[in-house]
This record gives C-alpha cells, sequence and structure tokens, in this order.
C-alpha cells in the first residue's frame, strides 16, 4: 500500500474500538485459549514490558518492522517479535519505554516516531511478562542500526502481506510447555511468527482492516 494512503487512513484508528482477546484467540495455540477467555488480570503479579509495532515507507511503500532475536538460553530465543523489552524504572511510562527500546534495538530515535496509540495488553506465561504494545509511524525511509547483543536481523514486513489472510497457516513446533503441537502462525518469507508476537499481529491486522 502505498504511505500517502496509508496516511490519510491513520487519524480513524483513534476511533476502533479494539477487539483484544477476540484477535489474540485467532493466533493463539489451543492450549492458551481456554485461559486467555476468563480474561484474568495479571496487571500486578506480573512483570511489566512493551513493544512498537512501527510503520515506516520503503520506496514509497507501507513497511512494518519486525525483528529477529538473537539465540541464547531462555523462552523467546530467536524469536520473530517487535522490538521492544521490559519496562525500567527510570522510564516516566510504558509510552516512553517503548520509544527507549526501539531506539536500544533498531536505532530509530524518539524523534522520528509518532505514536498513535497503545493496544490490548498481552500476558505471555512462560516468562511472565504483561506486554503493551505501542502503534507508532515514522514519515521517512530508515537505516536500522541494531543492538547486537539482541536482534540478529530484521525483516521488512509490506503491509499488503501483512492484510493477505493466505500467510495465515499452521506448523507443527515444540513450545516451552508442550511437544509437537500445532500453532497458528504467519508464514511472512522464510519466517514463521508464532505466540504473543502473533497474536499482536491478528489485532493490529484486524484494526487496520476497518479503516483501510
Amino acid at each position: 500500500m502505498n504511505f500517502n494512503l496509508f496516511l490519510n487512513a491513520i487519524s480513524k484508528i483513534s476511533e476502533v474500538e479494539l477487539p483484544a482477546v477476540s484477535s489474540h484467540i485467532k493466533m493463539a495455540p489451543l492450549e492458551r485459549i481456554e485461559s486467555m477467555e476468563k480474561n484474568l488480570d495479571y496487571s500486578d503479579s506480573a512483570r511489566k514490558a512493551v513493544v512498537m509495532m512501527l510503520f515506516y515507507p520503503k520506496a514509497e511503500v507501507t513497511h512494518l518492522v519486525l525483528i529477529v532475536r538473537n539465540a541464547y538460553p531462555g523462552v523467546h530465543s530467536s524469536q520473530i517479535a517487535f522490538p521492544g523489552g521490559k519496562v525500567e524504572e527510570s522510564d516516566l511510562n510504558f509510552q516512553e519505554a517503548a520509544l527507549r527500546e526501539t531506539f536500544e534495538e533498531i536505532g530509530v530515535s524518539s524523534d522520528k516516531i509518532n505514536v498513535v496509540k497503545s493496544f490490548s495488553s498481552i500476558y505471555i506465561p512462560p516468562s511472565n511478562f504483561l506486554v503493551v504494545p505501542f502503534m507508532g509511524i515514522c514519515t521517512t525511509e530508515l537505516d536500522f542500526v541494531l543492538q547486537q547483543e539482541e536482534v540478529s536481523d530484521i525483516v521488512e514486513l509490506p503491509l499488503k502481506m501483512l492484510l493477505d489472510d493466505s500467510i495465515i497457516t499452521s506448523k507443527t513446533m515444540d513450545t516451552s510447555y508442550a511437544k509437537a503441537i500445532n500453532v497458528p502462525v504467519f508464514q511472512i518469507y522464510e519466517h514463521a511468527v508464532w505466540g504473543a508476537t502473533a497474536m499482536m499481529l491478528s489485532e493490529l491486522k484486524d484494526v487496520l482492516k476497518k479503516v483501510l
């Protein structure tokens, strides 16, 4: 999608009611759905984290940036994710934390990002994090500078691909809580995007489809 057309539609997003769990469940493993439907409140007990769903133009075409996390001993090793991380005590609020993490991980400074709105938080049981996503927009093309300790690569996802339902499929994989289970994924090039990132992508996609 042409980036200027995308920008013209963005003002409508503030009027869209977030679908939250109804979108998240579409990309949740069956083992997660029952607990999600209970809509439990983890705001007090969970650690807090943030991510930035950042759109930008590339050759005048709208793209969304994802990162490939480095391999390490942990539940999120080598996964596809949004730029982000845990909230620090020095952060004034969740939005500031998301902007800080975006700069640290992919080198995009906060003065280049217009934060459109926050999206529905999602709880990640294996790491006990409650993640708050933000949607942001850069109006210029970006040169990414990766934080080598955390990020091995980036994935530049065209908006047209995100909105294409044919990239939604399933894959059998081992997770931190079950072996050889069927998991819904976004198949983006050679990358299978699943788990919390896929659930956040699902809500983002559903909201965008209402305004584009």
